[in-house]
């Protein structure tokens, strides 16, 4: 099997479009999340729809990623991303709801692992590093930045 799903949902004491906002700040993700990011430059935009070029870190690795995302205003957004040198394409859904606590966040990427051997290796770290590792990356620092 060469896809494997990997989901999780966190709870950020912050209002949604303060959420919103940094999650759709792409360009910024180097600045605000340098763990996962070392640039984001967005290509095409027409309208909700983006078309971006990034260098993503992962397992020690920095590696390019084509994006196609749709920003669902207020919502999150959804994104198709393809990293051939890395072997991987995945479907990425961040998805926002308002709770009397602040915001919940569901978040799920479907990976699809295209290089036979990487399947071994990866599919046991994928499906208990990187949900940890996004966590701390992404979900401990968008709490940093807006939890008061």
């Amino acid at each position: 099997m060469k896809d494997i799903t990997l989901h999780a949902a966190w709870l950020i004491k912050a209002p949604i479009n303060e959420v919103f906002n940094v999650m759709t700040d792409f360009e910024k993700f180097p600045e605000y999340f340098p763990k996962v990011a070392n640039s984001i430059q967005i290509i095409k935009r027409e309208g909700n729809h983006l078309e971006m070029d990034a260098v993503a870190k992962s397992f020690g690795q920095n590696f390019p990623v084509k994006m196609k995302t749709d920003i669902l205003p207020g919502r999150g957004y959804v994104s198709d991303n393809e990293s051939p040198s890395f072997g991987t394409s995945g479907h990425e859904e961040f998805l926002l709801s308002e709770n009397a606590e602040g915001t919940i966040i569901n978040y799920t990427y479907q990976v699809s692992i295209h290089k036979r051997w990487l399947r071994v290796v990866a599919r046991p770290l994928i499906g208990w590093f990187s949900m940890k590792f996004w966590e701390k990356a992404v979900i401990d620092e968008l709490r940093k930045r807006l939890e008061r």
